[in-house]
């Protein structure tokens, strides 16, 4: 019989992120919650996978690829819920008592976001986030999927798609994405790179097109090409 919580996050050249976000589950293992952490990778060639080593998750490998990765991890996850974690995101001190009380009440979920960085830009992202995650149920992956493996099975799981794999899932779904009261960190750094506005448009645009029927491979090219 599964129990206890799967921890999934798929990697790719992640080694500068995984400590700190690691080091944010301990909490979620010194409550008896976390079952296992599974690392999918896509191919890194940094030290991903002997950081993951050491740490002790499981790891599982193929080739790049969002939504497949995320299947993949998925396979071998053995827990009754899951939570789908990136690398770069750390969840919030507390984040085991509100996860375990939403696996008791049932029912999928995402964290709301923020990310680390200061000023009125970076708040109002991440506003947009949580507003289409409260309206529509539609959250991104940087917020920490929370869904239980029943759930996520009768949903179909992620499709094998570069792009958008969170949304589809989250569509799949129904929206039925309750958005949970404490906020994960994520990195700001592609923001940084790219400009706030225009990172932000550019994501709009594309869930837009993905929304509208879009190829996500051709969608998931042209995002590489611009970013």
């Amino acid at each position: 019989m599964r129990a206890g919580l799967s921890v999934i996050i798929p990697t790719l050249d992640a080694g500068h992120e995984l400590p700190a976000c690691f080091a944010a589950l301990f909490e979620g293992v010194q409550a008896g919650l976390i079952r296992e952490v599974i690392v999918s990778d896509g191919g890194s060639r940094d030290a991903t996978r002997e950081i993951a080593e050491e740490t002790g998750a499981v790891i599982v490998t193929g080739p790049p690829s969002r939504g497949a990765q995320l299947r993949r991890g998925v396979v071998v996850a053995g827990g009754a819920w899951l939570l789908v974690l990136h690398a770069d995101t750390q969840l919030p001190e507390g984040w085991a008592e509100v996860v375990r009380a939403r696996m008791e009440t049932g029912g999928a979920a995402a964290f709301r976001l923020r990310f680390d960085a200061d000023g009125a830009v970076p708040r109002f992202v991440a506003g947009w986030a949580n507003l289409r995650t409260a309206v529509f149920g539609l959250p991104y992956g940087d917020q920490a999927l929370l869904v239980s493996r029943r759930d996520y099975d009768a949903a179909g799981g992620y499709p094998d798609i570069p792009l958008m794999e969170d949304v589809a899932l989250a569509r799949a779904l129904g929206g039925r994405i309750a958005l949970l009261p404490l906020a994960v960190t994520t990195s700001a750094a592609r923001y940084r790179g790219e400009g706030w506005l225009w990172r932000g448009a550019r994501n709009l645009w594309l869930l837009v097109r993905y929304l509208c029927g879009a190829d996500p491979a051709r969608l998931a090219a042209r995002y590489r090409r611009h970013g």
